[in-house]
């Protein structure tokens, strides 16, 4: 049985694809999915390469329980939508980034990660904002954020397995 893949996209990696990857990745184990579910994350911006989430990011994320601790930024390319079925990005920008470099002939699912969202709470908003330049709030309304839409996204990808 071939694995679903999904890749979280933001702009540096640092922040909200690592906290979606921890996240979604963590509910794919508490599942036992690990077998069907490949999960990763990358970012549209070279600036962070190689790096550790952002250390508030991994502070939000551990205070739930969540590890990013092996998390390293890394650069999305045309290759990632050869191997991955879900290309979710964070915003509208990511996705712009994206279409840019997605080939023609890409039948895989490229789409804004809030569009999986099951609270009704968060419905007026689309993307999950960029919290790099904000205070502390920032990130846990991301860690919000993402654990309500991996859910969905979960949900939406067993159904098919």
């Amino acid at each position: 049985m071939n694995k679903i893949s999904v890749l979280f996209v933001c702009l540096g990696n640092i922040c909200r694809s690592p906290t979606a990857h921890a996240v979604f990745q963590s509910m794919v184990d508490a599942k036992g999915l690990n077998e069907q579910i490949l999960v990763d994350s990358a970012g549209t911006g070279d600036w962070h390469l190689g790096h550790a989430p952002d250390g508030r990011t991994s502070a939000q994320a551990a205070e739930r329980g969540y590890d990013m601790a092996d998390l390293r930024a890394r650069l999305v390319g045309p290759e990632d939508f050869d191997q991955f079925d879900y290309i979710i990005g964070m915003d509208h920008e990511n996705i712009s980034n994206l279409v840019l470099i997605r080939p023609a002939g890409y039948k895989g699912h490229l789409g804004l990660f809030l569009d999986y969202s099951l609270n009704p709470q968060y419905s007026s908003q689309d993307v999950v904002p960029d919290p790099y330049y904000g205070g502390e709030h920032g990130f846990a309304l991301v860690l919000d954020l993402v654990e309500d839409a991996s859910a969905g996204l979960l949900d939406h990808i067993a159904a098919q397995l």
